[in-house]
């Protein structure tokens, strides 16, 4: 049965310096993404309730869908590859995330 299978899991040790600065370089340009992100939240999420974003290149992206606000964070900032994305609630309530 296909529930039955287990999935592959693989795992590399990375040691090549090309390919350990671009993750560096990569995840650099996501916490930079992420500060600015975090440094005007409060002014973001009041005025786009319902809506995904993203943040490239330290600018707001704000779409209906995720594929919509990824094509816009792409088309402004095509060398950011730390940009992020997420969802807004329509509605502001309490939530509880638990494993």
């Amino acid at each position: 049965m296909e529930r039955d299978r287990q999935p592959t899991l693989v795992m590399e040790l990375v040691t090549d310096p090309i390919e350990l600065a671009k993750a560096k370089a990569q995840d650099e340009r996501f916490e930079q993404n992420l500060a600015w992100f975090v440094a005007h939240a409060a002014e973001i999420y009041p005025q786009h309730r319902g809506k995904c974003y993203c943040i490239a290149g330290q600018e707001l992206f704000v779409a209906d869908t995720p594929k919509e606000v990824l094509a816009l964070a792409q088309a402004a900032h095509p060398e950011d590859d730390g940009r992020f994305t997420g969802y807004i609630p329509r509605e502001r309530a309490y939530r509880i995330y638990a494993y």
